[in-house]
């Protein structure tokens, strides 16, 4: 791939990781980014590893198992090329069933917040171009230009991706509370951060909304999320107890059967020689299959066969 010039739309967690991985294959690559790098889901999302959660579509397993075993080496590279170390927060979940009973996983959690700048970094560091405010031309790509991915989360053109708002909350642990482990179910979640700035709190999260772009957020609906773990933490039930210290939305990028549009599309060439690939809609794990993502779609570039089986996740299905 040396000297092939690939042009990324979305600068997220996706886009980005998916520049490093081709440049250190020996692209060149240009990610251009409509807003700010790592502005909407990629900073508002929990960061939990989920590999196994039961509430993923089955379908899913296969491509986040590969994501989780390729983790370490992709925090390792982030940290050659950033100089930044991004801790690994949690490593146990406990994953609460709708009839009672519970499950324990070995999972692992990371803050978003602080792997987005050391990716970002090391994205420039490796030699990538990022041009943030401005976004993929409608009807013409840069000359020299071989392939674009289209990696632009609930943004996708196209009708195939629409957003999901989640609300969620920040909340100070109270003093002797040592909170090392997840609490997730289908309805909600505790996320405890025990390293970085953020060490001593803990996320709440999130709800499920079919609310288009809309990021406001609502004391009624967060308190609602409180309800729920309480059952699981009850020293996080009352603001008194556990101050919330920010709360926010995001917009997951959603697809009707909450799989990834992971592949080329089946689209007229803008101009000719010229591929399209997409890489969005990865929902709640946009996180997680950051890493398989980037490898797969650098596999197909490549004309290779990607570890895992793609037919699920095709964005012409």
């Amino acid at each position: 791939m040396a000297g092939t010039h690939i042009l990324i739309a979305g600068a997220g967690i996706i886009g980005l990781t998916l520049a490093l991985e081709l440049r250190t294959r020996g692209s060149l690559v240009t990610v251009l980014e409509r807003d700010a790098a790592l502005a909407h889901a990629s900073s508002a999302a929990a960061g939990m590893l989920a590999v196994e959660d039961p509430h993923n579509p089955p379908a899913l397993l296969p491509l986040s198992r590969y994501s989780g075993s390729l983790y370490p080496a992709y925090l390792h590279q982030i940290h050659e090329l950033s100089g930044v170390h991004v801790p690994i927060q949690t490593e146990r979940t406990i994953q609460h069933l709708e009839n009672g009973e519970s499950i324990h996983l070995d999972e692992h959690s990371i803050d978003p917040r602080q792997l987005g700048p050391a990716l970002l970094q090391a994205v420039v560091a490796s030699g990538v171009i990022v041009v943030e405010g401005t976004k993929l031309p409608v009807n013409t790509v840069p000359q020299g230009t071989s392939v674009v991915v289209h990696a632009t989360g609930a943004w996708f053109d196209g009708g195939r991706v629409f957003p999901r708002k989640g609300q969620m909350a920040r909340v100070r642990l109270p003093a002797g509370l040592d909170l090392r482990g997840v609490h997730r179910s289908d309805r909600a979640y505790v996320v405890p951060r025990t390293k970085g700035p953020q060490a001593g709190t803990a996320l709440i999260g999130a709800t499920v909304e079919d609310a288009g772009f809309d990021v406001s957020t609502h004391r009624s609906d967060l308190q609602h999320l409180r309800t729920i773990v309480w059952g699981w933490v009850p020293e996080l039930a009352s603001e008194e107890a556990a101050p919330t210290v920010e709360t926010w939305a995001g917009i997951r990028p959603a697809t009707r059967d909450s799989l990834p549009l992971l592949g080329e599309l089946n689209v007229p060439p803008t101009r000719t020689g010229i591929r399209e690939f997409a890489a969005a809609g990865h929902f709640r794990n946009g996180i997680l299959l950051a890493p398989a993502t980037a490898h797969v779609i650098a596999d197909l570039i490549e004309g290779k066969c990607p570890a895992v089986d793609l037919s699920p996740y095709s964005p012409n299905r």
